[in-house]
C-alpha cells in the first residue's frame, strides 16, 4: 500500500536525522520506534486517516489530532510539547503558515465579549482546580526561585501595587480583573477604592460574591463593562493581561482610553504577554493557529517594541520597563503541575476534548516562554509630558521594598 511505504520512509527519515525518543502504534499493532533509546513519548494512531498528522507535524495539526481524538498520546506534558516541537522544526520549513505570520483579525466590541467569555466562563471549578486559592490568572513573581504559588501571586500583587505607588484612598481602575484578586489585595492591604471590569460573566459573578463574603463593598465595584464604556477619573490604573486581548490595531486607541481616565499625576501598569518577533508575528510552526483556534480565539501579542511606540502614540510615558519572561515559565509549569494533579476530576467536569486542549495549552505556553517565543513585560507609565520633577524615581518609589529590588529576574 502507498501509506506503508511513505510511512516506512517517514520513519527512516526521522530516526536518521532527528533520533527522537518516540514511538508510534499503530491500529495494526505495529510499532515504529524513532530512536533507539526508549520512548518519551508513545503516539497511538487508531486509523490510516490520521497518518496526516504525522506527515505534516505542524503543531497546529499534532494539538489538532490530539483534541480532536484521532491520535492518543502518552508522556508528560513537557516531553510531549518538547518532542512535538522537534518534530515540527525538523520536519517543517519555518517559512508560509508555519513562519511567525501576524494574523489580521476584525474585531468589534461584541466579538471581543464572545472571544473573552469563550475562554474565561468555562466554569470557576474548572479553574480552581490548577489556579492558586486566590484565582490568580497571570503571572506570578518568584523573588527568590523557591516560593509556592500562592506565595508568589501574592508577591506579584504587591509587586505591581508598589510599582504604581497605590496610597490609601487613591482611585483603582483594573481593566480586565479576573476574580478580582488584585482589587480585593489593593483594598484591604492598600486601602484603595477600587473598580474592577471584566466581559467574563462567571468572574464578575464570582468577584461580587467574594466581596461581599469579605465585607468590602464600600471600597469595591466590579462590573461586567467594557473598557470602552468607562467613564471618570481614577488616581491609579492597572492592565493585567488583558492588552492581549485588544489587539495591535487597536493598541493606540487603548492606551489612549486609559490616559484619558489617567488622573493628571496618575500612574498605570500594564502587565501583558508581548510577542518576541520583531513583526509581532505569533509562535511558529503552527502553534499561534492552535490557540487562535483553541484557546483564544481573537488574541494578538504585539512585540515590546510597538507596545511602547503605541502607548507613546496613546499619551503615556513609560518609566519602568521589567521582563518577567522567566517569571511566567515558571507559573505555567506549576499551573501544570496542578492541572496534571487534578486530571481526573478536570476530565470528569470538563470532559475530555476540553482536558486536552487545556494539558497542551498549559505545556506549550511553559515551552513557549522557555524559548523566548513569547514574553511578559510590565510597563509603568504616566501621562506623556509630565515635569521631570513631578516623576517617581523608579529605584526609590517603584519596587518600594530593598527585597524585590534583588529578587528581580531570579528564575534561571
Amino acid at each position: 500500500m502507498f501509506w506503508e511505504k511513505k510511512l516506512e520512509q517517514w520513519a527512516a527519515n526521522i530516526r536518521d536525522q532527528l533520533a527522537l525518543p518516540l514511538r508510534v502504534d499503530l491500529w495494526n499493532g505495529q510499532q515504529l520506534s524513532l530512536s533507539h533509546t526508549e520512548p518519551q513519548v508513545i503516539v497511538r494512531v487508531p486509523h490510516v486517516s490520521a497518518l496526516s498528522c504525522l506527515f505534516t507535524p505542524s503543531l497546529s495539526n499534532l494539538g489538532a489530532a490530539y483534541v480532536d481524538g484521532k491520535i492518543d498520546v502518552e508522556g508528560t506534558p513537557s516531553a510531549i510539547i518538547s518532542i512535538g516541537n522537534a518534530l515540527a522544526s525538523g520536519t517543517l520549513k519555518l517559512e508560509g503558515k508555519f513562519s511567525r505570520i501576524a494574523r489580521k483579525i476584525q474585531r468589534s466590541k461584541e466579538k471581543d465579549r464572545q472571544a473573552i467569555q469563550y475562554h474565561y466562563d468555562v466554569s470557576d471549578e474548572f479553574y480552581k482546580l490548577w489556579l492558586d486559592e486566590n484565582m490568580v490568572y497571570s503571572c506570578a513573581y518568584f523573588e527568590n526561585g523557591d516560593e509556592d504559588l500562592i506565595s508568589a501571586q501574592i508577591k506579584k500583587m504587591d509587586l505591581i501595587l508598589q510599582k504604581i505607588q497605590l496610597r490609601p484612598g487613591d482611585t483603582l481602575l483594573d481593566i480586565g480583573c479576573g476574580w478580582g484578586a488584585l482589587v480585593i489585595h489593593a483594598a484591604k492591604h492598600y486601602g484603595a477604592r477600587c473598580v474592577g471590569i471584566t466581559l467574563s460573566e462567571n468572574q464578575a459573578d464570582y468577584a461580587k460574591a467574594l466581596v461581599i463574603k469579605l465585607g468590602l463593598c464600600d471600597l469595591i465595584e466590579i462590573r461586567l463593562q467594557d473598557y470602552r464604556d468607562v467613564d471618570g477619573t481614577f488616581d491609579r490604573i492597572t492592565s493585567v493581561g488583558m492588552f492581549e486581548h485588544v489587539g495591535i490595531r487597536n493598541l493606540p486607541s487603548y492606551f489612549s482610553k486609559i490616559n484619558s481616565l489617567l488622573a493628571v499625576d496618575g500612574i498605570v501598569m500594564n502587565h501583558g504577554i508581548t510577542s518576541t518577533d520583531a513583526d509581532s508575528g505569533e509562535t511558529p510552526y503552527g502553534n499561534g493557529e492552535f490557540i487562535e483556534k483553541y484557546v483564544f480565539p481573537h488574541g494578538e501579542l504585539p512585540h515590546i517594541g510597538l507596545a511602547l511606540k503605541t502607548m507613546q502614540e496613546g499619551g503615556l510615558e513609560a518609566i519602568d520597563i521589567e521582563n518577567l519572561r522567566r517569571h511566567y515559565a515558571k507559573t505555567c509549569e506549576l499551573w501544570g503541575d496542578q492541572f496534571e494533579a487534578n486530571s481526573e476530576e478536570i476530565k470528569r467536569l470538563s470532559g475530555d476534548r476540553r482536558y486536552r486542549i487545556w494539558r497542551v495549552y498549559l505545556a506549550g505556553c511553559a515551552y513557549a516562554f522557555n524559548q523566548d517565543w513569547i514574553s511578559l513585560y510590565q510597563v509603568v507609565c504616566v501621562k506623556a509630558g509630565r515635569n521631570p520633577s513631578t516623576l517617581p524615581l523608579p529605584s526609590r518609589h517603584l519596587y518600594g521594598r530593598a527585597e524585590l529590588r534583588t529578587g528581580t529576574n531570579m528564575i534561571g
